[in-house]
């Protein structure tokens, strides 16, 4: 076979180039160790020189391996986009794809949203990416994105899910010791929680909303949203929490009703990635599994001691 006809070779010489041994590339591009080895024999003899000098520190790159290392990764990278291409054309619902979340709906909303999403389509690999940190779509740090602000970036498919209601909760045994709070003015003397800086999107929250003001006097602070929702659901103070997730806790109970922060939230992915079954699945997903959630955030609760 001529060697320029194996682009498996090509494949495998990239793989154990970049990680430096036959067992990581074999793992990497699952294989045997022996397969690959027979694979850089091959392009050798093809070729008519070695590739790779062996040493007690593993394999060493010769002078043509560096030389056509450019044109294996090209390759490389072509057989990758070819492979995609024909999956789509049988829109088959596989391989990876990138989510980046809040770490709230990541950790709290996600996970039951992603498990009967990988129980219709097995095949499908997510990565989830939690963090309050807005990852870049445009250059692909994720592929799809759930935000709490409307992205303002162009060339997005964006889809609005609405406002998920946030209101003030407190475990029942804090409110059984310390009293049930109904109004801004009857939060003076209690433990509240809320954050320990002043972050963008903190000091625009506060901007829009003023009666988050009376947080500026937390007891408890942390950078973290699910330290904070971790510290409501233990009884620490009153702070805020998203009301779908408060909805099936017998324990926590919403005080001062009047206070109610809407979260709007999107679901967003590059408009190059509508023709990606495996990304539509997802965005759908998503949207569908958000939607529903919202649903239950509308259901009216409001809890008092028993």
């Amino acid at each position: 076979m001529d060697a320029a006809a194996s682009w498996d070779w090509y494949r495998t010489f990239h793989a154990v180039l970049q990680l430096g041994s036959l067992s990581a590339a074999a793992r990497d591009l699952g294989l045997t160790q022996p397969t690959v080895g027979r694979h850089i024999d091959a392009l050798e003899r093809a070729l008519g020189s070695e590739l790779f000098t062996r040493s007690p520190t593993g394999l060493l790159p010769t002078e043509l391996a560096h030389e056509i290392a450019p044109y294996a990764a090209q390759l490389g990278t072509t057989s990758a986009s070819l492979l995609r291409a024909a999956s789509a054309r049988r829109d088959q619902i596989a391989g990876t794809v990138r989510i980046s979340a809040s770490e709230v709906i990541a950790v709290e909303v996600l996970p039951p949203i992603i498990a009967a999403l990988q129980d219709k389509h097995p095949a499908l690999t997510i990565e989830l990416s939690s963090s309050d940190a807005i990852e870049d779509l445009l250059h692909r740090e994720a592929d799809i994105a759930v935000r709490v602000a409307e992205p303002a970036q162009e060339a997005l498919v964006v889809k609005k899910i609405g406002a998920i209601p946030i209101g003030i909760f407190g475990h029942r045994r804090y409110l059984a010791a310390r009293g049930t709070p109904k109004t801004l003015a009857d939060l003076a003397g209690h433990r509240l929680i809320g954050f320990d800086r002043q972050t963008a999107y903190v000091r625009v929250m506060a901007k829009r909303y003023p009666k988050l003001a009376v947080l500026a006097s937390a007891t408890f602070r942390a950078d973290s949203n699910l330290a904070q929702l971790a510290a409501i659901r233990t009884g620490v103070g009153l702070g805020l929490c998203q009301v779908g997730l408060a909805i099936g806790n017998p324990d926590l109970v919403r005080v001062v009703p009047s206070l109610e922060v809407p979260l709007p939230t999107y679901v967003a992915m590059h408009e190059n990635l509508k023709a990606s079954s495996r990304c539509r699945a997802v965005f759908d997903a998503l949207v569908d599994g958000l939607q529903a959630y919202l649903a239950t955030c509308a259901e009216t609760r409001s809890r008092r001691p028993g």
